[in-house]
């Protein structure tokens, strides 16, 4: 194509129709993109022509149930919201049938998923950058859980649900054996993290009278001798990846513990090897210690028949088209010690799938993105507003005729999504998405949220630009992580979706928030065979989240909209009162702060015998340097963190902000400090669901906030 002349005369010619003009009109735009100084008459007339090619879409994403309805109240005072997919017969969930395969216990999904793939590959990592994925199949892992289970019967750890193994690991193929080698002998799985804290690890280990450990490196070995104190029932380490040093080694045996490589436990496996003690579904799998932000941690006893009525309740509530399959691909790196990572495991298991892990940085989380190129991801907001930000940092930066060509084909991709239509195939994406597609691997086509709210913007952004279906889970670790899931087809946003066939929802009164459930508004609290069977040796605190009607209580209050979806509107824990008498629910301020292109994160305090809020806010970094430029401000991203213009610009901006969001005069901080360092939970300031540690942080910045509230 010699100039801008033969580019228009090209496309005077074109029938997008056609598949070879199609392909012309792809080197057409190309040319636009390269060729900056095209005239603007000729690029408009490329991308009218491309826009006519989206006139002939796919169909719309299939509906499951009519979104105007998409769950149904009971008769009765209680208000309860069941999914219109359940029959409800004699008081109880009856879930459709024909769907889930016909197993009771996670162990047997293991099976399931051997029969489904041919035996296929099923876990997979890499040690570096710059290596291939290698697999496990499915038999591998098999043999394998069975080899450490035995051993741990060697080891003096007798199979039943009454012995608790604990695991001190980041996501490897290792932590899906171990797990899987505990439920072939009917143990319990107990998971450890580090932001749990020394005292708190000590407090579990003791409560579960754990028998062994198992450990991922040995820099673990210090925290772990910082643990283990005189008495424990701790007799046995295992550490997945050598070398072990001698002198860590000694210490432990001094101790009375016996620390054995993971390669040799397979071995002693091997040669002693005992038959599978099989699980009940009623079952003990999982003991989930919740961080939490304040208190000693609770373990949640989830069972197997909890995680398995959440699996057969998503895939009803998805339906087999878009549900997992032995052609999935997923990379872990949400953390196994949370139920939201366990049960995409357990579903991706039963279907054949392969499931790669990251190598355990997450800054080269991108990377394994890449190399492994999943189809499923589930994710949390953070990781998905630092990529939408990414990306529209750089359209924005873009020159004309790029940012042009974006934002036309934004809209028109965005058209069809209002219409339900979801694809990653369209000229668009074949000349101006493809390569964003290429950082999550080019192939996702179901990203899964949860943890917290995604603003509708990145979830508008997702699904135009990915070209992939977005679906928003809620729930929490009792209720086996998901109760509530945007239905695929709904294309609307600010909600968190529909009750899935497993529970049952209802919403309770609230007087002292002025919330009632006769307005539809209220706490939200869900009943049916997700729910856990209690905390651990804490029967009074088991009495305080489930009710004697057998209702769990989650906290959060939640609003019924016309359609039959939920919208988390606020919370009922972690509200203070300020000195004039008026309640204030810190996080759902929080959410509406972190809206704002200037806020990366923030954490509101107040004090009771104050009458205004104040807040530690950390800039979104890229955005406050794209400030800085315009308003001729310089220095380092620390450095303008500290210049009074720029905090009271974020102060305006949160006080306008806030006004439109509804937000009531003293909802509003009156006064905040910069801080210029991410809140996460390697500096301890996060929980591992990315929540706000409230205690730590006001702990942190107890100087600063005193000085905010002394400051006329």
């Amino acid at each position: 194509m010699q100039n801008s002349r033969d580019c228009f005369t090209v496309m005077l010619g074109m029938d997008l129709c056609e598949p070879q003009d199609s392909k012309r009109m792809e080197s057409v735009l190309q040319y636009c993109i390269e060729h900056p100084l095209l005239t603007v008459g000729v690029t408009a007339a490329a991308l009218s022509a491309a826009s006519m090619a989206m006139s002939n879409g796919p169909e719309p994403v299939k509906r499951a149930f009519s979104l105007d309805r998409q769950s149904v109240e009971l008769p009765g005072p209680e208000h309860i919201h069941v999914s219109p997919l359940n029959d409800y017969r004699n008081g109880q969930l009856v879930i459709q049938d024909g769907y889930q395969p016909k197993i009771s216990t996670c162990y047997e999904a293991l099976d399931f998923g051997l029969k489904a793939s041919g035996d296929g590959p099923c876990l997979g990592w890499r040690d570096s950058s710059d290596e291939p994925f290698q697999w496990l199949t499915y038999s591998q892992v098999k043999e394998m859980a069975f080899q450490l289970g035995s051993a741990l019967i060697k080891k003096g750890c007798p199979p039943g649900n009454g012995t608790n193994i604990g695991v001190y690991s980041q996501n490897r193929p290792e932590w899906i054996i171990m797990d899987h080698a505990c439920m072939s002998y009917s143990m319990v799985a107990v998971a450890l993290y580090d932001t749990l804290g020394i005292e708190a690890c000590k407090h579990i280990i003791n409560l579960t009278e754990m028998r062994a450990i198992f450990i991922d490196k040995a820099p673990k070995l210090d925290i772990l001798l910082d643990i283990l104190g005189e008495g424990s029932a701790v007799k046995l380490v295992v550490i997945f990846e050598g070398p072990v040093p001698e002198d860590k080694q000694e210490a432990l045996e001094a101790r009375g513990i016996e620390l054995v490589l993971y390669r040799d436990m397979l071995e002693i496996g091997t040669n002693n090897r005992q038959e599978p003690v099989v699980p009940k579904k009623d079952d003990v799998v999982s003991i989930c210690f919740t961080s939490g932000t304040t208190g000693i941690p609770k373990g949640a006893r989830m069972t197997h028949d909890n995680f398995l009525n959440d699996s057969k309740g998503l895939q009803v509530y998805v339906g087999n088209d878009y549900w997992m399959s032995k052609d999935d691909i997923h990379l872990s790196y949400l953390p196994l010690a949370h139920q939201y990572e366990r049960l995409v495991m357990y579903i991706l298991l039963q279907r054949g799938a392969r499931i790669g892990f990251f190598q355990g940085d997450i800054k080269k989380l991108l990377d394994d993105v890449q190399a492994l190129r999943p189809t499923v991801f589930p994710s949390v907001p953070r990781l998905l507003n630092r990529i939408y930000d990414r990306v529209m940092t750089s359209v924005n930066s873009a020159g004309w005729i790029k940012r042009t060509l974006f934002n036309l084909a934004f809209s028109k991709k965005k058209a069809e999504v209002e219409k339900g239509i979801v694809r990653n195939d369209s000229i668009w994406d074949k000349i101006v998405f493809r390569k964003v597609q290429g950082l999550l691997g080019g192939r996702v086509r179901w990203i899964i949220t949860g943890s917290a709210p995604l603003s509708t913007d990145v979830i508008t952004f997702l699904r135009v630009v990915f070209g992939c279906l977005v679906s928003e889970g809620y729930g929490q670790t009792e209720c086996t992580a998901c109760a509530t899931l945007t239905a695929l087809a709904d294309m609307s946003t600010g909600h968190v979706g529909a009750p899935i066939p497993s529970c049952m929802i209802k919403l309770v009164d609230v007087p002292e928030m002025d919330y009632f459930a006769a307005d539809d508004k209220g706490e939200v609290c869900f009943k049916g065979p997700i729910v856990f069977k209690g905390y651990l040796k804490m029967p009074e605190r088991t009495s305080e989240a489930i009710d004697e009607d057998g209702w769990l209580h989650s906290g959060d209050i939640g609003q019924w909209n016309l359609n039959g979806t939920l919208k988390i509107i606020d919370r009922k824990k972690h509200i203070f009162k300020l000195s004039q008498g008026e309640y204030v629910a810190p996080e759902k301020l929080e959410s509406i702060y972190t809206q704002l292109p200037l806020v990366a994160q923030a954490f509101v305090f107040g004090d009771s015998l104050q009458s205004f809020l104040v807040g530690i806010i950390v800039p979104d970094e890229e955005e406050l340097k794209h400030y800085a430029a315009r308003n001729n401000l310089r220095g380092s991203f620390k450095e303008l963190c500290e210049l009074k213009e720029v905090t009271a610009a974020i102060l305006n901006q949160i006080a306008s902000h806030g006004k439109e969001a509804g937000l009531k005069g003293f909802e509003l901080v009156k006064a905040i400090h910069l801080h210029a360092e991410l809140f996460s939970t390697e500096n301890d300031l996060l929980t591992p669901t990315f929540k706000n540690k409230r205690m730590t942080l006001a702990e942190k910045f107890k100087e600063e906030i005193a000085n905010l509230y002394s400051t006329p």
